[in-house]
């Protein structure tokens, strides 16, 4: 009788331990627990020290003060005494030896309380000097343990985006601040990777996409030369084109929208004013075969960016006011300023009403008012998102408002 052969076994799960293995006595590891535990006991201990020994030297100095004989004594006769003191007051002369007594004992007791307030002060005093002296090196003691968290602050704010190639690359001894900059180099290391593939993925594609819609347009374009051609294949190949244009449209914006993710890293003086005339002129045109008025006055507003993307965010906005505007006496207004340390871009248009709930909506690709992924002869549905992902790119924003009475208000803010 053949018997049934066992399932196979589940292999092991893999497992990643970024951790570094232990010794044989990890008690004995330079933690900052560890470090922090010995410094602040230490001070505390050193502190304690001196404290102590200062308030010994004053309070012997306060014995020797409180035990001082205050008087002199001249001669003695019979029951009768003659002294001289210059700190008591009630001792001098010939006195009684009970009044005598009597007079010692209220001295002496009104000048161990002198000696007691002053040894009281002094140790305040002490404690004082010493609480400062303990709290300023204190303060220094842990800015110097904590430093490579800055070191780790600072390289993630320069990293943040830009450039990718900075590591902290952090010595000292293996704590927990080591082990966190560790960790953050190799999340560094992985993070390059990824986006140097991403990178080289947008060139590969951008090769592959680009090169056959081009030759389908060569293709198109020398059929559509042919004045023998039928009437219809020259319709059909201007559909055609038109849907290659389209195509072509579609991947320039997606290839765009995948470069202006990243922060820029090569900056330049970019004048605000000079980029949207030059997007207004390309506009110009459309503009006035459908009858909408472009106007605004462009102050100058320098910025540190990408002339070519943020032309691109001028183009994309006026493009858009211009084709989702009113039938008849619609305008456009683009104006620039700089203010409070910013540039700001400013484009109105009239158009059709844009509830408020639907303005965030706008900017997600592929997106129009109250559709989504539909055919248009005014895009392909990427202006907006572009448009956001190079204003974030340049360290700034853009924001849409709805207008009264329909149309929109993007205000795009970019850092000086």
């Amino acid at each position: 009788m053949a018997t049934t052969p066992a399932p196979p076994t589940a292999p092991p799960k893999p497992t990643w331990d970024p951790g570094q293995p232990e010794g044989p006595f990890p008690w004995l590891r330079p933690t900052i627990r560890i470090r922090l535990t010995l410094l602040y006991g230490g001070m505390f201990l050193i502190a304690g020290i001196l404290l102590l020994s200062i308030i010994y030297l004053l309070a012997a100095q306060a014995l020797r003060q409180g035990n001082a004989l205050p008087f002199q004594i001249v001669s003695v006769s019979g029951q009768k005494i003659v002294v001289s003191s210059p700190t008591c007051p009630g001792v001098g002369g010939e006195q009684p030896l009970e009044q005598f007594y009597a007079a010692i004992q209220s001295c002496m007791l009104e000048q161990r309380r002198h000696a007691l307030d002053d040894l009281l002060s002094r140790s305040l005093m002490a404690l004082l000097g010493l609480s400062i002296i303990a709290f300023a090196f204190g303060y220094a003691m842990a800015g110097r343990v904590l430093s490579p968290l800055g070191k780790i602050t600072r390289t993630a704010r320069r990293v943040v985006g830009s450039d990718l190639t900075r590591r902290i690359e952090l010595d000292g001894p293996d704590d927990e601040l080591k082990e966190l900059a560790d960790t953050f180099d190799e999340m560094l290391d992985r993070l390059e990777r990824a986006f140097t593939a991403q990178q080289r993925f947008v060139a590969n594609a951008s090769h592959e996409l680009r090169t056959p819609l081009a030759i389908n347009r060569t293709l198109l374009e020398v059929h559509l030369s042919d004045p023998g051609a039928p009437v219809e294949l020259q319709q059909l190949g201007k559909t055609l084109l038109a849907t290659n244009e389209r195509s072509e449209q579609l991947v320039e914006g997606l290839l765009l929208l995948a470069r202006s993710e990243n922060q820029i890293v090569e900056r330049k003086p970019v004048d605000l004013a000079e980029v949207a005339s030059r997007a207004v002129d390309q506009v110009r045109g459309e503009a006035e075969a459908k009858g909408v008025e472009i106007r605004g006055e462009r102050g100058p507003a320098v910025v540190q960016g990408n002339g070519v993307l943020l032309e691109r965010i001028a183009l994309n906005l006026v493009q858009n006011a211009v084709r989702y505007n009113v039938p008849e006496g619609g305008w456009v207004e683009v104006t620039t300023e700089a203010q409070h340390g910013q540039a700001v871009l400013l484009v109105s248009n009239t158009g059709p009403v844009v509830p408020a709930y639907e303005v965030d909506n706008l900017f997600e690709p592929f997106r129009r008012l109250r559709t989504e992924r539909t055919g248009s002869d005014k895009g392909v549905g990427l202006g907006l998102s572009i448009a956001r992902s190079v204003a974030r790119a340049h360290g700034g924003r853009i924001q849409a408002t709805p207008r009264e009475g329909g149309g929109l208000v993007m205000r795009v803010t970019l850092p000086c």
